[in-house]
């Protein structure tokens, strides 16, 4: 089994080939650049560096959401792109549990921590009991101190990743009650080649969706949707 992975929902640009139980390639960035410059031009390049072709791959993995509203939208407008062109079933992998999947084998609780502005995170809750992957609580739009709250409440050490951290380390120190540590670099950003590995375990489950079927899951309306809807129900008013 051959998956192809794109990864575009935050600041990192990454794609991953998984073949046959091995990643066997992976290029990531975190540039200030914009997607649309960077997910193709890498995609071309690891294909060409592995010698493989589009139409080799059994199936897309596609970071679904939530995320960058534009990064989201060019990750999912490639997959979709090429699934339909090849007839290829997509793959949704939540961005949390990708970003949780990077911390495999941990003992402890993991909590990733996805700025969504408005003093909210993108998050949930996951563990592994032995090589089990486990979902405690399903990615979500919260506010950064409820998610704490519901740490604190379960009583278990835990392990915070994920490009929230930095925006809001201050407030899990101050709140956290229970021991806790930060996911070193290497594992604390999106990369295409975890959500592959996760792809994989989905793909064989039949968790897969068509092209024409694959929409991205922003969890929450863009802030011109919000603003949209405020002003409407200001006039209703």
């Amino acid at each position: 089994m051959k998956i192809l992975a794109l990864e575009s929902s935050g600041l990192v640009a990454s794609v991953a080939v998984w073949c046959d139980g091995c990643l066997t390639g992976e290029f990531s960035t975190n540039f200030k650049k914009t997607h649309s410059q960077t997910l193709l031009p890498m995609l071309d390049d690891l294909l060409k560096t592995l010698g493989m072709e589009p139409a080799e791959f059994d199936a897309i993995a596609v970071s679904a959401g939530p995320g960058s509203f534009t990064g989201l939208r060019i990750g999912s407008a490639t997959a979709k792109g090429l699934g339909l062109a090849l007839g290829l079933p997509i793959i949704e992998v939540p961005t949390v549990d990708g970003i949780a999947y990077n911390l495999f084998g941990t003992d402890r609780l993991i909590c990733p921590l996805m700025d969504a502005k408005r003093q909210q995170v993108y998050t949930g809750l996951y563990t592994f009991e032995g090589d089990m992957f486990k979902v405690v609580t399903p990615q979500k739009a919260v506010d950064i101190h409820e998610i704490i709250g519901e740490i604190n409440a379960l009583g278990k050490p835990v392990v915070f990743t994920g490009d929230g951290v930095p925006v809001y380390k201050s407030v899990v120190v101050e709140e956290c009650q229970v021991p806790f540590s930060f996911a070193p670099a290497h594992a604390a950003a999106q990369r295409a080649g975890a959500m592959a590995s996760l792809a994989a375990l989905y793909y064989k489950e039949g968790r897969t969706v068509s092209a024409g079927e694959h929409q991205p899951d922003y969890l929450r309306l863009s802030q011109a949707e919000r603003e949209l809807a405020a002003k409407r129900a200001g006039k209703a008013q």
